[in-house]
């Protein structure tokens, strides 16, 4: 999965397309996204950027331990939580011991990359898959950079935003059992916070940075795939609607 700079041949009846070299793919995803699509068909890539995602979400994580107190959040979630009732008190000892243990931390700090690069892999083979049932052409490399490049602007302007958040805001107004903490409220889920948990699960994907990323996987469908702008919206809504559907219904069912 080398990113070198050495210019590889465009695939047949490419030989038109642009020529982007690593940097200037990270910038133009922000402010051409057609032309940079059009160069990943050409010479896909997505290891710089998913590395830049893993490294930010990262970052966010330890900026989050290092502002709350991590241990009290721990042992009230062990002692107050939905099935603190079902522990005995060594068993929630046992349990508090080894989250705010150096081995319960590393977990922490590892869960979201791991998820983030579980959420790629898988990502792209969907892309791959709904494309070639739409009709479109590519391969799992130009699917990988499809995913990468649509999350890459999306997860960018998050980060900016809650590590400036975050410094702005005190411990007590972190709530660390929603994404992020909470940091940036720009879902409908996060802005009216309504009783029910399907609803605020559904309404979670309403989210202002969820349709930025819908739009530009879209055209990266659109032009990496060879898909028509109905097949390329097709895809990206469908996934979306599951998204819905599957944490209203997990909202439903676990609260």
């Amino acid at each position: 999965m080398s990113e070198s700079n050495t210019t590889t041949p465009p695939q047949a009846g490419e030989a038109g397309g642009p020529s982007m070299s690593t940097p200037e793919t990270l910038s133009g995803i922000f402010f051409e996204p057609g032309r940079t699509f059009e160069a990943l068909r050409a010479r896909p890539r997505f290891l710089v950027a998913g590395i830049i995602l893993l490294a930010l979400a990262l970052v966010v994580t330890v900026l989050l331990m290092q502002k709350v107190d991590f241990a009290e959040f721990i042992t009230k979630q062990i002692t107050t939580g939905p099935r603190s009732e079902q522990m005995t008190p060594e068993a929630k000892a046992t349990a508090i011991g080894f989250w705010t243990g150096p081995i319960g931390k590393v977990v922490i700090y590892v869960i979201p990359p791991v998820f983030i690069v579980i959420a790629i892999a898988a990502g792209a083979a969907i892309y791959l898959l709904a494309a070639m049932l739409m009709g479109g052409k590519m391969s799992y490399k130009q699917a990988l950079s499809v995913w990468v490049y649509s999350s890459f602007p999306p997860g960018i302007l998050q980060t900016v935003l809650a590590v400036v958040v975050l410094f702005m805001k005190s411990a007590e107004d972190i709530d660390l059992n929603k994404s992020g903490g909470g940091l940036v409220v720009t879902s409908l889920g996060a802005m009216l916070n309504p009783a029910s948990p399907a609803l605020r699960g559904a309404l979670g994907w309403f989210d202002l940075f969820t349709f930025y990323g819908m739009y530009l996987a879209a055209l990266g469908l659109r032009k990496v795939g060879k898909l028509s702008s109905g097949a390329a919206w097709t895809i990206v809504i469908v996934l979306w609607l599951i998204g819905v559907i599957y944490s209203a219904g997990r909202g439903a069912l676990l609260g």
